[in-house]
């Protein structure tokens, strides 16, 4: 199974991560707010990952990292 962790603080909520996530499990965190100001990306259910890392790939700040 795959891991997605993300540096949430340094997120700046532009969601391309949310656009190419082929699950749709990756969405913009609307409880809370990073030190930046922005609502940051999460992923909401871990199991249903596959590990294809598309996220982390356009990610313009590299804050997601997946472990396969």
């Amino acid at each position: 199974m795959a891991k997605v962790t993300f540096n949430e603080d340094r997120c700046k909520g532009c969601e391309l991560c949310t656009t190419v996530c082929p699950k749709h499990i990756v969405i913009m965190a609307q409880d809370r707010i990073n030190v930046k100001g922005f609502h940051p990306a999460q992923v909401t259910e871990q199991d249903k990952c596959i590990g294809c890392a598309f996220c982390a790939t356009i990610c313009p700040d590299v804050v997601i990292e997946v472990e396969k």
